[in-house]
């Protein structure tokens, strides 16, 4: 096994600009040789940080094919825009770099297709970086449901609440491509923060997968207010045909005959929230107030619950993941509390010993391609959508295993 990775960071917007510093560069095992943004003083600004942090200087590129011809990069970290991640994650793996992608939807299915197809031929590694998998309350109610404390999961909730209307609005201030996807595109477009959790413990691709969808949309409001009183009547976009929903609703029924319910919300004046929710047979989770319900257990309160808001505390000690316990002995690192820390951190782990990917290719394809059906759905007013199987039937497969976080 190599005792370092070498790699490249494409992308060095918000999200790139600090994975660098809190992510990868405290992970001893990762050396950025080279950086790559479109705009010249975003890659210029991280090689600058990169000397100053561990005295190399990585190559700078503004293309990214040219990076992925350097010799000196065994892998990528791709952070760019929603629409770049799948053209430059197909060139990746065609290169031979070991490939990370940072989230979003699809545009197409085909392109969802195109990275499964790819991946298959190429055979080079590929991670999808679902941060959220990650989460400390995600892995924790992970544990529980494998060891049975909510018995037979039924119906599962999450979402994406957090207000950008602010980073939107601004979008050609601060050169952010989610600008034009909300004047153009209607659909759930960040579906993956929290279908990502949800689709572990579902076991989606490995003896689950899920079939079809319906998704709904609001009416698109809440950009047009807020411009108004920020931008003015006289600013262009102010009374721009915004196409993206305030919120948009879609429900996925998988073929253990779970519902999943995701929802987008950011065009709002509202408080950040991933509404992770779990329900089963003997008990439930539910993140809006961090409370597990047990059958047998909270009955009593069942008519006077904020009581027992937070008792979540109660269970950390008997039910914390492995993972987490480990992470906080050595001490959390990354953005989005360790988050970020604990999925780079695997990526390279699992890029040097050259295991399998924990959240690998048909992950990837299946979650992003909800963006892409939701959109099909709205459109024709919440007809049920197919969703395809990206394994091609392997799911069904019992040496079919999914990789362990």
């Amino acid at each position: 096994m190599d005792s370092v990775l070498r790699i490249g960071v494409i992308g060095l917007g918000a999200r790139g600009s600090d994975l660098v510093p809190h992510a990868i560069l405290p992970i001893k095992e990762a050396q950025i040789t080279a950086v790559c943004d479109v705009y010249d003083d975003r890659a210029q600004a991280a090689a600058d940080l990169i000397w100053k942090t561990r005295h190399q200087m990585p190559a700078v590129y503004n293309d990214y094919r040219k990076l992925l011809c350097d010799p000196q990069v065994d892998a990528v970290v791709i952070s760019a825009s929603w629409e770049a991640h799948v053209p430059i994650a197909l060139a990746a793996m065609r290169a031979g770099k070991i490939t990370a992608s940072e989230v979003g939807g699809a545009a197409t299915l085909e392109e969802c297709w195109e990275l499964v197809h790819t991946y298959e031929e190429a055979g080079t590694p590929i991670m999808f970086l679902e941060n959220c998998c990650y989460g400390r309350e995600e892995l924790m109610v992970l544990n529980m449901v494998r060891q049975g404390i909510l018995g037979d999961i039924v119906h599962c909730e999450g979402g994406y609440r957090h207000d950008l209307r602010n980073e939107v609005s601004f979008g050609r201030e601060n050169r952010h491509y989610r600008l034009n996807h909300y004047l153009h595109r209607n659909c759930e477009n960040y579906p993956t923060h929290e279908l990502g959790p949800i689709a572990k413990i579902l076991d989606i691709n490995h003896g689950n997968r899920m079939l079809t969808l319906t998704s709904v949309a609001s009416s698109a409001k809440g950009l047009h207010s807020y411009l108004a009183r920020n931008k003015g009547e006289e600013y262009d976009l102010t009374h721009a045909e915004w196409k993206q929903g305030d919120v948009v609703t879609t429900t996925i029924r998988c073929a253990q005959g779970q519902t999943i319910v995701l929802t987008l919300d950011t065009t709002l004046p509202r408080y950040y929230s991933r509404g992770f929710h779990i329900q089963g047979t003997l008990g439930m989770y539910e993140e809006e107030n961090r409370s597990l319900f047990l059958d047998g257990v909270h009955n009593k309160w069942d008519f006077d619950w904020k009581p027992q808001w937070g008792n979540i505390e109660e269970y950390r000690e008997q039910y914390e993941h492995p993972i987490w316990k480990e992470f906080l002995s050595n001490g959390i690192t990354g953005g989005h509390g360790g988050m970020d820390g604990l999925v780079m951190g695997s990526f390279v782990r699992h890029a040097l010993s050259g295991e399998p990917m924990p959240i690998d290719v048909y992950d990837m394809a299946a979650w992003m391609s909800i963006t892409a059906l939701s959109e099909i759905s709205i459109a024709k007013g919440g007809a049920p959508v197919e969703i395809p199987d990206f394994t091609s039937g392997r799911w069904i497969l019992p040496d079919w295993k999914a990789p362990e976080l």
